[in-house]
């Protein structure tokens, strides 16, 4: 077998939640791409039917199943109905988080309920739906896949809930690799940097353009692009990540 078969996902299962746009989007193209099938979730249906027919132009099975990942036990049905029409899970990338308000709020001054939909939004489910994966996969193993974020590494002003529901994402990610390993379950976590996405540029209020400028300040001289945090995920996906677990990838050009 040579490396590159070692990055096929042939047979595989995969569930992508956040799967409608921006980086969801770009994970479950590109797992299709190596050969999965791939459920997408997300609120918006209109979306995820977009990506649908991506995957299914690359030959690969999609099923659409919308989900608010804030009502916990639709997660648990996401997995059963994933299971249901496409087979036994193999993967599961908990991808789903963000800013639903779309605005930047000091910490001391962030109100509870700010507080408790943000922790909610970008821990709560990634916990909740890795457990709903480990109950798939039981025995035969699989893969569990996090989007933290560079935020969770550091001083988040603006975005301390955010940032401080990311960091319990990356330690959350070592407990549970731990755990899972008897059963042949790798847990790890992907760090983006700045990826221009629609969330992204309403949060910060600029357009487009303002925001590619952003990359000027990056050592590699750009912005991310979903695709460079789907090749992560790629990796982590596949056999060739056999022997890595609990780990968290940085993919932030350099930041």
């Amino acid at each position: 077998m040579g490396i590159l078969d070692n990055f096929r996902l042939d047979g595989k299962v995969a569930v992508v939640t956040g799967a409608g746009k921006g980086i969801g989007r770009g994970i479950a193209i590109a797992l299709a791409e190596c050969g999965a099938d791939v459920a997408l979730a997300a609120r918006r249906k209109a979306d995820l039917e977009e990506v649908a027919k991506q995957i299914e132009q690359r030959g690969r099975r999609a099923a659409v199943i919308p989900t608010d990942v804030l009502d916990f036990p639709a997660i648990d049905r996401l997995a059963d109905e994933a299971e249901k029409r496409l087979g036994a899970l193999s993967i599961w990338v908990n991808n789903a988080g963000g800013n639903l308000d779309r605005q930047v709020h000091a910490l001391a001054e962030t109100t509870e309920a700010n507080w408790d939909t943000l922790i909610d939004l970008n821990l709560k489910t990634l916990w909740w739906g890795t457990k709903a994966a480990a109950r798939k996969f039981g025995t035969r193993g699989g893969r569990v896949i996090n989007i933290a974020s560079v935020a969770g590494l550091g001083p988040s002003p603006g975005f301390g809930p955010y940032g401080a529901a990311r960091a319990g994402v990356m330690q959350m990610t070592r407990t549970l690799a731990v755990e899972l390993a008897p059963r042949g379950i790798r847990v790890n976590a992907i760090a983006p940097g700045v990826v221009v996405t629609e969330m992204l540029l309403e949060t910060m209020h600029v357009d487009a353009a303002t925001a590619q400028k952003m990359g000027a300040q990056i050592p590699a001289g750009r912005t991310g692009v979903p695709e460079d945090i789907a090749a992560a995920a790629v990796f982590l996906a596949a056999p060739a990540s056999e022997w890595t677990t609990g780990q968290t990838i940085v993919v932030s050009g350099g930041q």
